[in-house]
């Protein structure tokens, strides 16, 4: 449940709770709480074993389309592109294609030569009339 809060709101969080609670009523107030987080973990705890119990490998079969879900839920849209159309080949994003890709198919096909290029000059034509 407050699996990403950090450190820093932890801080924040205690505070803010001297700030308006001040630090007479702090230390009840944050036993209130855990005592209360605690409770409602061993109602849900209890509820999911009652209901295991009742429903036996029933149970089993109600969770799997959870799990499914669960993993949808961390899917991004590259993972799912990834997973669904390139079949999780993912060099596509990595940039690191095979160098065999380069080489031609067939030997008796030619490849043309790329033409040389002249040597471009390092600076940049400059018109001091234009500026």
């Amino acid at each position: 449940m407050f699996a990403n809060v950090g450190w820093g709101e932890m801080l924040v969080l205690v505070i803010a709770g001297l700030v308006i609670l001040g630090p007479e009523r702090l230390p009840g107030a944050i036993r209130w709480t855990s005592g209360a987080l605690r409770q409602a973990r061993d109602y849900v705890s209890g509820a999911t074993s009652q209901l295991r119990e009742d429903l036996g490998p029933d149970f089993d079969d109600l969770r799997q389309p959870l799990s499914e879900l669960n993993k949808l839920r961390g899917m991004t849209p590259r993972a799912a592109l990834t997973k669904h159309l390139l079949d999780g080949d993912d060099s596509i994003f990595t940039g690191s294609f095979d160098k065999q890709a380069d080489k031609p198919v067939s030997a008796s096909v030619p490849v043309p030569a790329k033409p040389e290029q002249p040597a471009q000059p390092d600076t940049t034509p400059f018109d001091r009339d234009a500026t």
